[in-house]
């Protein structure tokens, strides 16, 4: 049984199993929904989301992943068997049944893991995957769409050399699809990313770029028995959605599929008012 500690302003930690301090926010009283975050940010991520669904009469959890945010800065465990492990300790410590669990991106990931490998037993409700890494976004011989290693291989050469900046470039390009001709261009929102990436430990991210990019969901999204929506713009220039949204619904067996004309990866954020309306009508369907 993990260990804890929690104030009583909705905040507070856990520390699992090795060590590791995993902290999580909780609000509210009702149906437990969990957010899990994309790389490298936090829960705070998950703002536009928590305060819509807290509204709606939810209670309302998100944590920051081992290794981001407020986190541990660890430099072991950074793979998708223990951030799985991680959510399980949280929720077995928070006592959530018949919950929801909405993931974005790496965060997708580890919905598919969790839910399939701990969310027997009456734990969880329904998942989503928004602009998820499902099934398995590196290019191999059995995933001939997927993109090369040398992607990701970029991604870890431009971090080791200076994460700070190119934790600018991404937000303010590809992520929000800030780089479109017309495109409302928040700085705001490219600064909050920044602050969040810049929060966590730079192995962590390092480390995490090999857990998003070549683990296979395969076999998890065929486990899924709960109800699954998968929200993915068809403008996602991170997690393409021809080698992610498009093959997951067909392992699913009880999917949805909502795609999002001209949407970016980062939708929940620059399209929030779009998508909490689509969760909720998910939600109570």
């Amino acid at each position: 049984m993990a260990s804890q500690t929690k104030s009583g302003s909705g905040s507070g930690t856990i520390t699992t199993k090795d060590g590791t301090q995993i902290y999580y926010k909780d609000w509210g009283t009702g149906q437990p929904i969990v957010f899990h975050h994309g790389w490298p940010l936090s829960s705070d991520d998950w703002d536009a989301q928590m305060l819509f669904f807290l509204a709606q009469g939810y209670r309302v959890i998100a944590h920051d992943r081992r290794g981001h945010g407020r986190s541990t800065q660890t430099d072991i465990g950074n793979e998708m068997d223990t951030y799985a492990a991680d959510v399980a300790e949280l929720t077995a410590h928070l006592g959530l049944e018949n919950a929801i669990h909405v993931g974005h991106s790496t965060g997708g990931g580890e919905v598919a893991r969790y839910v399939a490998k701990y969310g027997a037993g009456g734990r969880v409700a329904k998942a989503v995957l928004i602009g998820a890494v499902p099934p398995i976004m590196l290019k191999t011989t059995a995933n001939p769409g997927g993109l090369p290693i040398e992607v990701f291989d970029g991604f870890r050469a431009a971090q080791a050399a200076n994460r700070a900046q190119f934790f600018r470039d991404v937000p303010a390009g590809p992520f929000y699809g800030f780089n479109r001709p017309g495109a409302e261009v928040s700085q705001g929102v490219i600064d909050n990313w920044w602050r969040q990436g810049m929060m966590g430990g730079t192995k962590a991210h390092y480390d995490c770029i090999k857990a998003f990019s070549e683990t296979d969901f395969t076999e998890d999204l065929k486990a899924i028995d709960v109800p699954v929506l998968v929200m993915h713009g068809d403008d996602d220039q991170i997690v393409p959605i021809a080698d992610s949204a498009l093959l997951s619904i067909k392992l699913l067996k009880k999917g949805e599929l909502k795609v999002y004309k001209g949407f970016p990866h980062g939708m929940a954020t620059t399209h929030a008012y779009v998508i909490n309306a689509d969760l909720l009508a998910f939600f109570k369907a």
